[in-house]
């Protein structure tokens, strides 16, 4: 009798350490790319952009730090609060 072990959720994203897979492997591209542009030109500010990249992607729980600081403006800049004393 063969038995099949299947993950909980099927149609998940994937993920690989922190990151989705498209963001991590933007993410080694540019990690590349900037060191190459490090070591040639001293140029750091590609180095910079793709630390800031990394840190903005990272996924917990199917939201990454960039969709957190965009729901923290919505609800504390953007958009109007409603409240009802009683």
């Amino acid at each position: 009798m063969t038995s099949y072990l299947y993950p909980q959720n099927l149609k998940a994203t994937a993920n690989l350490w922190m990151w989705g897979l498209r963001d991590f492997t933007i993410l080694c591209i540019a990690a590349l790319l900037s060191v190459v542009i490090l070591v040639q030109l001293r140029f750091l500010i590609p180095a910079a952009a793709t630390l800031c990249f990394g840190f903005l992607t990272i996924r917990i729980d199917d939201t990454t730090v960039l969709d957190f600081i965009r729901y923290a403006v919505r609800y504390f800049i953007s958009t109007q609060q409603y409240f009802e004393w009683r």
